[in-house]
């Protein structure tokens, strides 16, 4: 069984064009993404899925493999859908979808992810949650997720959840942007129709709830710094680099 690591990428983000080559301590962004998560154990292979020759032509000059896609793609998971088709990988085989824009992503939180599809193999799809920082509590930019008391998750919202109506042990839990699917599901999602909850979240993740298929949730100890702004470039820099 395979276990690829996908990182998507492209220069046409609408926050922040061409943020995947912006500069980190003398290398483009999209390199220190992937010298992180190939520090990840579980992976047996790692590539960067993009429609630009230039984002490929930059993680190539530094060792990196890149995987060129079409340009028409509605989301992430399509992309790595078709990534996953040119690299013909079997049903079986685990997809680790790997934020392009999170240059400080914990290898080990992908180790935690791909974990629950390694031991059950009737999983379909796990994703990563940490305790929500106090400041993120009410900002609609980091995604909340409730789960059961069997760690699939219930429902991913913008808004806090859930709500502190009254004193309760349950903690709020902060999305981490991080998924393992397997290669056979990941065609089957990419194909599923847009939903009613997923569109007015705008959090692809509800599609998958809102079809009844599962998703694993598992915790990790460090969150990370998604870069959509100048002001978040900048951020990274300077923790890298101090």
């Amino acid at each position: 069984m395979q276990i690829v690591g996908l990182i998507p990428a492209r220069m046409a983000a609408q926050r922040l064009p061409g943020k995947p080559l912006l500069d980190i301590a003398g290398k483009p962004m999209i390199w220190h993404v992937w010298n992180s998560a190939n520090q990840a154990t579980s992976l047996t292979a790692l590539a960067v899925t993009t429609p630009d020759r230039e984002i490929a032509d930059a993680i190539e000059l530094y060792g990196g493999k890149a995987v060129l896609t079409g340009t028409n793609h509605r989301t992430g998971s399509d992309r790595l859908a078709e990534a996953a088709r040119i690299l013909q990988l079997a049903d079986d085989d685990i997809v680790v979808n790997i934020q392009g824009d999170e240059p400080m992503m914990d290898p080990a939180s992908i180790d935690a992810v791909v974990a629950p599809l390694v031991t059950d193999s009737t999983l379909l799809m796990s994703s990563a949650m940490t305790p929500c920082p106090d400041d993120s509590l009410d900002a609609p930019a980091a995604v909340k997720v409730v789960c059961a008391l069997n760690g699939n998750a219930l429902y991913f919202s913008r808004s806090r959840i859930p709500h502190p109506r009254q004193a309760s042990s349950a903690v709020t839990m902060l999305h981490l942007g991080l998924y393992a699917y397997r290669a056979s599901y990941l065609q089957t999602f990419a194909n599923l129709p847009p939903t009613p909850l997923e569109q007015s979240e705008s959090l692809e993740q509800l599609r998958a709830l809102e079809h009844g298929f599962t998703i694993r949730m598992v915790t990790v100890r460090k969150t990370s710094i998604g870069v959509d702004t100048l002001e978040d470039i900048e951020r990274v820099r300077k923790i890298m680099t101090a």
